[in-house]
């Protein structure tokens, strides 16, 4: 059974959409123990407050051992200091849910908190696989081949990078896009201006080269921002701004499409009419563009799985983090990341 502990305070909806969350995932995944970390009367207020088959299934799980409720007396806001949060908030939901992690009482870690404070607990609590310069947040993003999303890290972590940061970044992309997503040998990208590998910033024109040189990395060169969702690309490397920029970008985007289709489909009957005839394709294509479905980013370069999902996340976003943090903890990420890295280390060494 996987254990995951979910951080209950953690984001804008927190208690409330992410306890609903842990209790779906406890009723509809199999093989699968929630530890709901966060300060117990707000969790069972929640609890109690529920529908009654929400209700139901809550009773249900806490019975059959998949939902437990652990203690956790202060939260960490999303406006707070990252380091400052966890240093001086030791029994902080994040924190106490990241310690379960390090003492081998959960299999992952999933919240949709602050995610500076996230990856801030991950290191001080449970440190860096061996040879890790930084660890990089990974999202998972949609392209139009169906089942052949493309992975962009970093998403977030580091605002300013290294050359040999961002060559680190592929290789546990590789690693990742192997495992969880299923690609044999995955196309690996350089985001940039142009294709050439003379087009770019200083950063990437210098990262250039070293990934090209890396042994077992199936590097195609600079990528620009209209390939990433061709399906023809499964790891995009940039820095942690750019990468943030896109996906909050790439989300706003997929918003806006549907409230345009939704505004245009109801001027006039005949359109109304056409919409509905439509709408199957386009619940179809809502659920391929659903960023809740796509919102568990794995926190690479940590010996252990860690999944940070956007603050606004709803009790669907939660299911399907949790989803992820099974799948990344199932497929042992962090080990073959580890595994990965220390077979590259001469080469990043002679970089």
């Amino acid at each position: 059974m996987t254990r995951i502990a979910l951080d209950a305070m953690g984001g804008d909806n927190a208690p409330r959409e992410i306890v609903v969350g842990a209790v779906e995932s406890a009723a509809g995944l199999s093989d699968v123990k929630i530890l709901l970390v966060g300060q117990m009367s707000r969790v069972q207020e929640v609890l109690d407050d529920l529908p009654k088959d929400l209700k139901r299934a809550s009773q249900q799980a806490i019975e059959n051992g998949r939902l437990e409720i652990i203690h956790a007396p202060d939260c960490v806001e999303m406006d707070e200091s990252p380091v400052d949060a966890v240093r001086k908030k030791k029994d902080c939901s994040i924190n106490v849910a990241m310690r379960l992690v390090k003492e081998g009482r959960a299999d992952a870690f999933v919240s949709a908190g602050n995610s500076g404070a996230v990856a801030t607990s991950a290191i001080f609590n449970l440190g860096r696989i061996p040879g890790v310069m930084r660890p990089a947040i990974a999202a998972v993003l949609p392209t139009r081949i169906p089942r052949r999303p493309i992975l962009v890290l970093d998403a977030g972590a580091n605002m300013d990078c290294h050359p040999d940061w961002l060559v680190q970044f592929a290789i546990m992309g590789n690693a990742y896009s192997k495992a969880v997503i299923g690609r044999t040998r995955p196309k690996v990208g350089l985001v940039s201006i142009g294709t050439e590998d003379c087009k770019g910033n200083e950063m990437t024109k210098r990262t250039f080269p070293l990934i090209k040189d890396v042994k077992d990395i199936n590097f195609v060169g600079n990528i620009e921002g209209h390939d990433l969702f061709k399906g023809q690309m499964d790891v995009a490397v940039c820095d942690g701004f750019v990468g943030n920029v896109l996906l909050k970008t790439t989300e706003s985007i997929a918003k806006a499409m549907s409230y345009w289709l939704k505004r245009e489909c109801f001027r006039g009957p005949w359109r109304i009419l056409g919409a509905l005839l439509l709408k199957g394709a386009f619940r179809a294509l809502k659920s391929q563009m659903d960023p809740e479905v796509y919102g568990g980013a794995p926190l690479l370069g940590v010996p252990k799985t860690v999944i940070i999902t956007h603050g606004s996340s709803t009790h669907k976003a939660i299911y399907y983090a949790v989803k992820a943090g099974v799948a990344a903890a199932t497929n042992d990420v962090s080990g073959l990341i580890a595994k990965s890295i220390a077979e590259h280390a001469e080469d990043l060494k002679q970089k």
